[in-house]
């Protein structure tokens, strides 16, 4: 059986977050996996912070631009990213925006963070339909994870 997902409400904590402007740096480009129930094992930049596909990519293509990249903002790398424990080094790679800028990818897919992870280890971006697609944590093979935890209400985002 597949898991329900979650439907992302706009909520007022969410607007607060895209009002804000938050924005996150490239972080570290060195990748690793982490583990945390019920999702099994799941790809994590260097700082431990949960990384994202997005459906509505087209191979290697991010189609996340605007107020998309403000509640999911692409994982940037300035060099070539390097695979820390449980990654695959094959699997990653970068793919240029449409600014410039190079968007690390892993297994071809863009990757993403979520503003609305506030810490390292945090997976709330996780199992959300938002912006046309449906967003994901990755597993070390590449693969979408289609776990979810409990389910949300709006209030919890």
């Amino acid at each position: 059986m597949k898991p329900m997902r979650k439907v992302f409400g706009v909520t007022t904590a969410m607007v607060a977050i895209l009002l804000s402007g938050t924005a996150y740096a490239a972080g570290e480009a060195m990748f690793q996996s982490k583990t945390k129930a019920p999702f099994g094992a799941y790809v994590a930049d260097g700082s431990g912070r949960s990384v994202y596909l997005f459906t509505a990519d087209k191979g290697s293509a991010s189609n996340c631009y605007g107020a998309c990249a403000t509640a999911w903002p692409p994982v940037l790398a300035s060099g070539k990213p390097t695979a820390g424990p449980g990654v695959t080094a094959g699997m990653l790679g970068a793919t240029p925006r449409r600014d410039g800028t190079q968007q690390v990818t892993y297994h071809g897919r863009p990757l993403y963070y979520f503003a609305g992870d506030k810490a390292a280890g945090s997976t709330a971006g996780q199992n959300i339909d938002h912006f046309g697609g449906e967003w994901y944590l990755v597993s070390p093979q590449g693969r979408k994870i289609e776990a979810s935890a409990a389910k949300k209400t709006g209030s919890s985002y």
